[in-house]
């Protein structure tokens, strides 16, 4: 479970080992009180590691210093007293937390595409369609299943034809939009509602020698004029979140061509029935999953049940 993804420029944690119903609580009531750009918060389970006496944590990541006091006195009046004492607050690297998780990580393949950092250039290979993409304060460096999925099932869908219009709704690093643009040698509308992942996916395309295609706009779902006027678009790629993909569902319906696809990621798999409802609401049928590293990705088709008002 992740609400949100981690601000730019986060330097504070809270952090709290748990049981599932609290730290998913924590996790809720974090991310209903303060703004989604400044704060992510997660709940996961600790996959059996023998030192956590308890089997979940739950985490925020916050883009700015936090009072204490004030969250201590929310978690105290919204979860438990105990949730409120034993909360930890801890301070790490603005620069660096991100990028020294990253470090080193080995090249990741998903079908044709191999997303790779500097140190692994010599793995590409002849017929692979390469992204190079370093460990950067934006997210989507490929190594996550939610990216890798998505590659997946892009992969997959341009060796049964070549979409003319394409999309990417939260591009993050620019990944799934530069791999698409490398693939097509054609134009990729992109756009992600943190300007700072704008300005990475703009160097990252720029790196890649795919700036003549990808142009990221800072935008809030689809409301840029750019990304409007792109429409409709034949594929839409959207690795986000549940509730955000929920949320935007109509518009990214009406911003998708008859039987265009989708690509939605960033789920657990308890989130994937919501999405589905959400979007064969709209007229969409789902066509296939991919499970990874508990994360899902859907691939859907616009065209199935009739859309409810």
């Amino acid at each position: 479970m992740l609400e949100g993804m981690p601000p730019n420029n986060a330097a504070h944690i809270l952090r709290l080992v748990t049981d599932e119903l609290t730290a998913k609580r924590i996790a809720d009531i974090l991310t209903e009180t303060f703004d989604p750009a400044e704060i992510a918060a997660s709940a996961f389970e600790n996959d059996g590691d023998p030192s956590t006496r308890l089997p979940w944590t739950a985490e925020a990541y916050f883009g700015f210093p936090p009072d204490e006091e004030q969250i201590r006195s929310l978690l105290r009046e919204t979860v438990s007293a105990a949730a409120a004492s034993d909360a930890e607050f801890l301070t790490i690297s603005q620069k660096d937390w991100v990028a020294s998780s990253l470090a080193g990580l080995p090249p990741v393949r998903a079908g044709r595409f191999l997303v790779h950092g500097g140190h692994d250039r010599d793995a590409v290979r002849v017929n692979d369609i390469a992204v190079e993409i370093e460990a950067a304060l934006a997210f989507g460096t490929g190594h996550h299943g939610t990216t890798r999925g998505c590659l997946i099932h892009l992969d997959r869908l341009l060796k049964q034809g070549r979409p003319k219009r394409i999309l990417d709704v939260g591009t993050g690093t620019g990944v799934l939009a530069i791999a698409a643009a490398r693939a097509l040698r054609q134009r990729v509308h992109a756009g992600d509602i943190d300007p700072v992942a704008a300005v990475t996916a703009r160097s990252n395309a720029v790196f890649n020698g795919a700036a003549a295609y990808v142009h990221p706009q800072t935008a809030r779902g689809l409301e840029h004029p750019a990304l409007r006027t792109g429409a409709p678009y034949d594929l839409v790629m959207a690795n986000i979140l549940q509730k955000p993909l929920i949320r935007l569902a109509p518009s990214i319906a009406r911003a998708t061509a008859p039987r265009g696809h989708l690509i939605l990621s960033g789920l657990l798999r308890p989130d994937v029935a919501g999405v589905l409802s959400a979007y064969r609401s709209q007229g969409f049928a789902f066509v296939a999953r991919t499970d990874l590293e508990g994360w899902v990705a859907l691939l859907m088709r616009r065209g199935g049940a009739n859309p409810r008002a």
